[in-house]
């Protein structure tokens, strides 16, 4: 039985079962302790917030998925409708305020403006210039259905040109229709990139793939990660023992302490609980697992120290109904729970200064925000 290919699901939808968030907007500077790490809220009022990153000024960047807008609707890829817009943004923040960087970008979200599907992660290379990915979470064929914004954008890999303005990068979504590294049905989904001197690196959630941005624009595959045979969950009425195909999704990828190249991963539905894994890929060589037994990774990083955090969108699974997610940290081959106070489907992590920033409430339309985490130390 060959199960439809599951796309890296931000609305928490999988196969009917919604998670339902409850959109609660903190204050400005309130604070929460859980085992040491104290979290402030730093910023409020996002849309559908998802990757971020420290731009050369010092200021935090974040990538907003947007609210949709007033359309034209459409049947989304996971069967309910979603309204285009051109809500999606690049926004700064910088002591507590908000200023856009690129606005106007595109927005696939659900009538009310949750589950958006937009951009998605935000990188600098050491030029400062900002790279920035746009998701599409389908076929690349459907963007023939979509407003001229959502062609140039929806599917690529951008990077800014001066305040507000974009330069289309690099067709992610076009290398998986032509290429389609893993074999499976089209399906491309921009999400996690890296900006490096030698050129970009995109996570392709749909596509099951790493690929690299040359300088030219060219992309190539760097790893592809295959399925794996998992018991069949019961609502599937299937004879017990039966196994079916789970996708890895990858969903993150940074660069170590190493050198090396780190790829955290969602997995695909049934979306079994503690089946994600952190890969190590250098190019040119097979991918190496070295962390295990996590939940839906949204997003990876590693700290000052060269220690490895994985967040968690959903700590108890996308089928659980708990929109809980985590954050931990890897330590001598073993992993804790730091901060899970709050957290509700976060989408993007980074790391500076003894302190962790999540995008918080990555599916919620006006009320994402972002978290600082700060850690205690361990060794």
């Amino acid at each position: 039985m060959r199960v439809r290919r599951s796309r890296l699901l931000m609305a928490g939808v999988a196969m009917g079962t919604a998670l339902a968030v409850t959109a609660v907007v903190p204050g400005i500077g309130l604070a929460h302790s859980q085992g040491g790490a104290t979290a402030t809220t730093i910023a409020s009022g996002l849309d559908n917030p998802r990757g971020l990153t420290f731009g050369p000024d010092g200021h935090l960047y974040v990538a907003e998925s947007g609210r949709g807008g007033a359309g034209p609707c459409m049947t989304g890829p996971e069967g309910g409708e979603v309204c285009f817009g051109a809500s999606g943004a690049i926004t700064k923040i910088h002591k507590g305020k908000q200023h856009p960087v690129i606005s106007g970008l595109p927005s696939l979200a659900e009538p009310e403006g949750g589950s958006a599907i937009g951009p998605s992660d935000v990188s600098f290379n050491r030029h400062g210039q900002l790279y920035f990915t746009v998701g599409l979470g389908a076929d690349p064929a459907v963007r023939a259905d979509l407003p001229e914004l959502g062609q140039r954008a929806m599917g690529w890999l951008l990077r800014a040109k001066g305040w507000n303005k974009w330069r289309q990068i690099a067709d992610i979504a076009g290398f998986e229709a032509a290429a389609n590294p893993d074999g499976g049905l089209p399906d491309s989904n921009p999400n996690s990139v890296l900006a490096t001197k030698r050129g970009q690196y995109v996570v392709d959630a749909g596509g099951n793939s790493l690929v690299f941005v040359a300088p030219n624009g060219n992309v190539s595959t760097v790893a592809v990660f295959p399925d794996r045979m998992v018991p069949a969950p019961p609502q599937l009425g299937l004879p017990p023992g039966t196994k079916i195909p789970m996708q890895s999704v990858p969903t993150s990828v940074v660069q170590g302490p190493d050198g090396a190249l780190y790829v955290g991963e969602l997995t695909g539905f049934p979306f079994q609980v503690g089946s994600a894994r952190v890969h190590r890929i250098v190019p040119g060589k097979a991918p190496q697992v070295v962390a295990t037994g996590f939940t839906n990774i949204i997003d990876i990083g590693f700290d000052r120290h060269g220690k490895l955090y994985v967040l968690e969108i959903a700590h108890n699974g996308l089928l659980s109904g708990d929109p809980t997610g985590a954050l931990l940290r890897v330590s001598h081959g073993k992993s804790k729970i730091v901060y899970s106070q709050g957290l509700t489907m976060p989408g993007g992590l980074a790391l500076k200064h003894g302190s962790a920033y999540v995008s918080n409430c990555s599916v919620c339309a006006g009320a994402g925000t972002i978290e600082k985490i700060s850690l205690p130390y361990h060794r």
